[in-house]
């Protein structure tokens, strides 16, 4: 069973209820009334705009009296100090947040005059993206198609009954103290104040039937069919909203025609993996399986079509996108949106791309790199104004205008965030071994990233390379002060950035032949940083000194990042450590951790990540009990919906059918007992490889590995004996060391992997 359907037996109740559609441009959530339709509408660059050239301030001066305080261990007045003095744009704690809040464009709404409705159903098909919604009201058969149409980038509505009927449609925004709208007719005008402006746009396309206005509403009368194509323009990126709006039409109204485009468009990009479980069917709608398994009843389908919903809403927000997905996704229908619906740097955005690599969807990285790009000319002035260093700052959070300032008074103290986007281009080189990409987007940005460790970091009288100020990020410790974040001195999330930023750069240099000089200095100081340590019970150390934790259940493992999603601590070449980062989580576990959907998920990854599936299961099944909706979208709290936890949900099974740290393959690492036969296609893998899998009563059946270049393949944890052919069926040699086997691949063939 493959899963691909998510549907309801009724209305959305609220938004988080809807289903969302998108381009990756344009986003619309259908809510599915059918007396009173509301599609709410948004449009990725539509964020306000006011504070789009903020600036950062010199305040390099003040550096050496934070880092004394902290080095003197004096670390609530260090915390204190540091927040004035770097902790948003005018070091005022009661300074207002300047990052622009993601705005909604408005709502297109449409009214049917039909009394009384039966039979209704609305659902969401992955296969294509397509939403639809069917009733029966007083003999009458009506049908609703939504779709984000991918090969014109707009959203359509498509309106049929099997009689003539007729309907209103207008457009309207809620009322906005800081936008300025004017409507007519099926145009909806609006300027935020010293923002930017935007326009919606409708144009109708009827099939029999007439038209006429009432002031502002369309009237259709005695109509077969309604379509309606939906734009939105903005003057964000330098046009103006009207010709952004102009620039696309549709050709033709021909509705099976839009959707044979539209399917062969979307599968392009969607349909490159799929995963089968060879489990019950369910015959009940999603909202009722959800609920029915908060009442313990099984449904191992479930988890499956979490997975292919995430890959479905990561398509949604990027197919023709210019921005990757923000905490919404594209999705928002606040003025005033939690967060300002923004980017964070030290979790949220990175987990939005966890799956993207190994889940086929590398093409959606591009968007990533785009946005840590265009913060890099602003970067260089941050990372000089703030701390009198080279190189990139980008910040913790932030919104898209490319402006590295701090803003969180309090939680903004952080030189993170670069080091850990950097990861993305590493993992996309590994995956790809694309040299061209290696060499002009990914090494610049690790020198740039390099460049600022060197004039950071600070070198004490062991000869030990300190960061300073330094936090577990959103985390403090006991003694450090009332702030919600305490600084300190070489937090491990921050020495274990550093060197794998420190890492990136090494290797590719190396790789590419460059800059050997450089090579050495940044594997000097690589040697040179501080030793991760182990606390007085055994677990992994959060920050330099194993202090009472402030909140022993807190929702970030910060620490944890050298476990999951990166590979320094390892279970072969780490074993302490490894044993460490566990306890450590289990310790988290034990005051109550994993309280929001996002750590819910990253809990589930560090399960997988240790071979662990029965837990990684429990953890996955958690996150859909306890943070879904009715139409599973990740909730942070019961009304707010933010998309990590569903991308990285998705992020949570790749984990469990395959791992390939260090470009060695390991087959089905932590399958739960839950999906006991199966398979999968079109899997990725580090060291350039496609993957195909089936397993049959929790083993592995047969792999398929298509080789991207030749070279040398290893398999991990191989305990049993298995035989190994190419496409010709001719044997191949396979040598084993230890529990690892070890054959030579051809890009030329592939590679069938079965049991002997």
């Amino acid at each position: 069973m493959t899963e691909m359907k998510l549907w309801q037996r009724t209305p959305a109740s609220d938004y988080t209820a809807g289903l969302p559609i998108g381009t990756g441009r344009l986003a619309a959530m259908v809510l599915g009334n059918p007396a009173t339709e509301r599609v709410a509408l948004n449009h990725e660059w539509l964020w306000r705009g006011e504070s789009r050239c903020r600036d950062t301030q010199p305040r390099a001066h003040l550096l050496a009296a934070v880092r004394q305080l902290l080095l003197e261990g004096r670390y609530e007045e260090g915390t204190i100090r540091g927040a004035e003095a770097f902790g948003n744009i005018s070091g005022d704690r009661d300074e207002p947040i300047h990052v622009d809040p993601y705005q909604p464009a408005g709502d297109l709404f449409f009214q049917l005059d039909h009394g009384a409705v039966a039979d209704y159903r609305r659902e969401l098909d992955l296969r294509n993206g397509l939403v639809s919604v069917q009733y029966e009201a007083a003999g009458t058969h009506f049908t609703r198609h939504y779709l984000a149409h991918i090969p014109s980038d707009l959203i359509l509505v498509r309106l049929t009954a099997n009689r003539r009927f007729g309907v209103r449609v207008w457009l309207d925004r809620v009322a906005d103290e800081h936008c300025l709208a004017r409507r007519e007719r099926l145009i909806l005008d609006g300027i935020f104040n010293a923002g930017i402006s935007f326009r919606v746009q409708v144009r109708p396309h009827l099939r029999g039937g007439s038209s006429r206005w009432q002031e502002d509403v369309l009237v259709i009368d005695d109509v077969d069919e309604v379509l309606l194509a939906i734009d939105i323009g903005t003057s964000a990126t330098g046009r103006s909203p009207q010709q952004e709006c102009r620039k696309r039409r549709l050709q033709h109204a021909n509705w099976e025609e839009l959707v044979r485009d539209h399917q062969r468009a979307y599968q392009n990009l969607y349909g490159k993996l799929q995963l089968e479980v060879d489990v019950a069917a369910a015959n009940l709608p999603t909202d009722e399986r959800l609920a029915a398994l908060r009442q313990g009843v099984e449904d191992p389908g479930l988890p499956l079509l979490f997975f292919n919903y995430g890959r479905y809403l990561h398509v949604a927000s990027t197919a023709t996108a210019e921005l990757p997905p923000n905490l919404q996704g594209k999705w928002n229908e606040e003025l005033d949106p939690s967060f300002r619906c923004d980017y964070h740097h030290n979790v949220n955005l990175q987990m939005n791309y966890w799956h993207a690599e190994a889940g086929h969807l590398q093409w959606t990285a591009k968007l990533l790199f785009d946005h840590v790009e265009r913060f890099i000319t602003h970067g260089r002035k941050a990372a000089r104004d703030l701390y009198g260093c080279d190189g990139v700052l980008i910040p913790l959070q932030t919104d898209p205008w490319g402006r590295s300032t701090p803003q969180w008074f309090g939680w903004d103290v952080w030189i993170g965030g670069a080091a850990w986007l950097a990861q993305h281009l590493w993992w996309h080189y590994e995956y790809g071994l694309d040299m061209e990409f290696l060499r002009q987007r990914a090494y610049p940005f690790f020198k740039e990233v390099a460049a600022f460790y060197e004039s950071y970091l600070i070198e004490d009288e062991a000869g030990i390379l300190q960061i300073v100020p330094s936090q577990s990020p959103e985390n403090r410790f006991v003694g450090g002060g009332d702030l919600p974040v305490t600084l300190c001195v070489s937090a491990t999330c921050d020495v274990l950035l550093a060197q794998q930023a420190l890492e990136y750069a090494r290797r590719t240099a190396e790789l590419l032949g460059v800059d050997e000089d450089k090579q050495q200095v940044w594997a000097a100081m690589v040697e040179k940083l501080p030793q991760i340590g182990t606390g007085r019970f055994g677990q992994l150390l959060e920050w330099n000194q194993d202090f009472d934790e402030f909140e022993p259940g807190h929702r970030h493992y910060s620490h944890l990042i050298g476990m999951y999603p990166g590979d320094q601590l390892d279970p072969e070449k780490t074993p302490e450590l490894w044993q460490a980062a566990r306890l450590s989580l289990e310790r988290r576990l034990a005051h109550d951790g994993a309280h929001a959907p996002w750590s819910r998920v990253w809990t589930a990854c560090l399960f997988a990540r240790m071979g662990d599936g029965q837990q990684a299961w429990f953890h996955l099944l958690e996150q859909l009990q306890q943070y879904s909706s009715a139409s599973l979208l990740s909730l942070h709290t019961p009304e707010l919906f933010q998309i990590d936890g569903n991308l990285g949900g998705t992020a949570v099974v790749l984990e469990m059918l395959l791992q390939s740290y260090g470009g060695e393959l390991q087959l089905l690492p932590a399958l739960p007992a839950a999906w006991l036969n199966g398979q999968a296609r079109g899997l990725r893998a580090r060291g350039g490889y496609e993957i195909d899998l089936a397993w049959a009563q929790g083993a592995l059946a047969r792999a398929e590995i298509r080789p991207s270049v030749s070279g040398t393949c290893t398999i991990l944890q191989a305990a049993g004996r298995y035989r190994i052919a190419d496409d010709r069926g001719v044997s191949v040699e396979a040598r084993r060391d230890g529990h690892r086997l070890v054959f030579d691949v051809s890009n030329e063939r592939n590679y069938l992997v079965s049991p002997a």
